[in-house]
């Protein structure tokens, strides 16, 4: 049985998502992170972090990797590309989206509701958004006069971008400002194994 750890209050939605859209029958047991430092839980990842997944009697974690994973070994063309320079962007935008974008809206995340009030900056806050347009502003050229990020189907790779894009909405970050990138993200987080995904615990 195919075996996702995590919560929703983790990048575990993005591999739930996954997941879902790959029909992949799974088991999901909720795993928050105090269950992270268990000696059982460490065997599965001696990070000592989630989602973790298991399959085919091996363990994987590194939500990017687990999702780039399950595309590999359950999807087929479009949502896992055929060719092999349409893989290299579906890679692409992937790593585009951890490194690009994660980053600035964890600081949000951060500055906003996790660390305590007194170490909280808004210029910490004023700074992630202003590094945010550069990315944005490539993303929104990128789409235009596409319906997604590899052409006219949706990818893993516009399911990893948009995962990571997903915070955004938690941490009130308004990404109106790039009209067609807005439109993809509400395309792809309107899809029903999102919804799923998101609703779990």
């Amino acid at each position: 049985m195919t075996t996702l750890y995590g919560t929703s209050q983790s990048r575990a939605p993005r591999s739930l998502w996954a997941l879902e859209e790959l029909g992949v029958k799974y088991n999901h047991v909720p795993t928050g992170v105090p269950e992270t430092r268990t000696p059982e839980h460490l065997k599965r990842n001696p990070n000592g972090h989630i989602p973790v997944l298991e399959d085919g009697g091996q363990h994987f974690w590194e939500s990017m990797a687990i999702n780039l994973y399950l595309a590999e070994k359950y999807g087929k063309a479009p949502f896992w590309p055929a060719s092999v320079a349409d893989r290299g962007h579906a890679y692409q935008w992937s790593f585009w989206a951890m490194t690009e974008v994660e980053p600035h809206l964890i600081a949000i995340l951060m500055n906003k509701l996790f660390l305590p009030a007194e170490q909280r900056s808004e210029q910490a806050v004023s700074n992630a958004a202003a590094a945010l347009k550069a990315p944005l502003g490539v993303l929104d050229g990128h789409l235009k006069g596409r319906q997604y990020l590899l052409g006219n189907d949706f990818t893993i790779a516009d399911l990893n971008a948009a995962s990571v894009l997903s915070l955004a909405a938690y941490v009130q970050f308004d990404i109106s400002g790039t009209p067609v990138a807005k439109a993809w993200y509400d395309k792809c987080l309107a899809r029903p194994a999102f919804q799923k995904a998101r609703a779990m615990k």
